[in-house]
C-alpha cells in the first residue's frame, strides 16, 4: 500500500520544517513549498492526498491558491493562519477549504486533524467552467496559463509584473499597502525598501494604462499604497 502524500505550503521556514518532520513521523510522503506559485506547481505535478496552506504566502496567497486548486480537484485542504477573525474563516471555507487552523496550534491537534482529513473519501472532479480567467474591461488575466491580453493582444510580462497584477486584480477595489505587497510578492525576509514596489507598479502601468502618467486602473492611495480600480 502506497503512502499518503501531503503537500505543505508555508513560508515560515521553522514551521515548515516542524510540520514536515511530524507528518513524516506519521509515515506520510511530504512535499514542501514556501510560496504559492511553487505550491501550485507541486499540486499539479504530484496530485497529493492532502494540501496544507498558509494564508499569507508570497506570489499567490493561500486563498487564491485554494481557489485555483478547487477548479480541478476536491483534494482536502487545510488552511493555516495567524488570523483568528471569523470573516477569514468564512472566506476560507467558502473557497472550499475543509479545515481551518489558527496559529499557534498544538502539534498533536494538527496531526489528529490531518488524519481525519485523510480518512475522507477522495475523488477527482473536472472543471465545468474552463480555464479561470480574471477580466476587467478589455484586460484579461489567465493565472493558470500565465498570460495577459488587452483587447485580445497578448502582452509580454515579467513574472513579478504578472504576479503583481494578479494580486491587484484579485483584490479589486481594495487599498494594498506597500508592506503587504512586499510580503506577498517578495516574502517577509525581503530586506529592500518600498521603492521596489513603486518601480514595479510604474512598469506595470506602462503596459496596462492608456496614459501611464494619469493611471485609471492602478491608482495611488496616498499614505497607503495602491488600489486596482479595474
Amino acid at each position: 500500500m502506497s503512502k499518503k502524500s501531503v503537500l505543505v505550503v508555508e513560508d515560515d521556514v521553522n514551521l515548515l520544517l516542524a510540520l514536515r518532520y511530524n507528518l513524516a513521523r506519521e509515515d506520510y510522503q511530504v512535499y514542501a513549498a514556501s510560496d504559492g506559485e511553487s505550491g501550485y506547481e507541486y499540486f499539479r505535478q504530484v496530485n497529493p492526498d492532502l494540501i496544507i496552506l498558509d494564508v499569507m504566502l508570497p506570489l499567490i496567497d493561500g486563498f487564491e491558491l485554494c481557489r485555483l486548486i478547487r477548479r480541478s480537484s476536491d483534494v482536502p485542504v487545510m488552511i493555516l493562519t495567524a488570523k483568528g477573525e471569523e470573516i477569514d474563516r468564512v472566506v476560507g471555507l467558502e473557497l472550499g477549504a475543509d479545515d481551518y487552523v489558527v496559529k499557534p496550534f498544538g502539534m498533536r491537534e494538527f496531526v489528529a486533524r490531518t488524519r481525519a482529513l485523510l480518512r475522507r473519501p477522495r475523488r477527482q472532479v473536472e472543471s465545468s467552467h474552463g480555464p479561470w480567467v480574471i477580466t476587467s474591461g478589455n484586460l484579461k488575466l489567465d493565472p493558470e496559463r500565465h498570460f495577459m491580453t488587452i483587447e485580445g493582444a497578448t502582452i509580454d510580462m515579467k513574472p513579478r509584473e504578472f504576479n503583481l497584477l494578479l494580486l491587484f486584480m484579485s483584490n479589486k477595489g481594495k487599498a494594498l499597502s506597500r508592506n503587504l505587497i512586499l510580503d506577498r510578492l517578495w516574502g517577509q525576509d525581503y530586506v529592500g525598501d518600498h521603492r521596489t514596489v513603486d518601480v514595479h507598479v510604474h512598469g506595470l502601468r506602462r503596459k496596462i494604462e492608456d496614459d501611464p502618467r494619469r493611471p485609471n486602473r492602478i491608482t495611488t492611495v496616498r499614505g497607503v499604497g495602491y488600489r486596482f480600480e479595474g
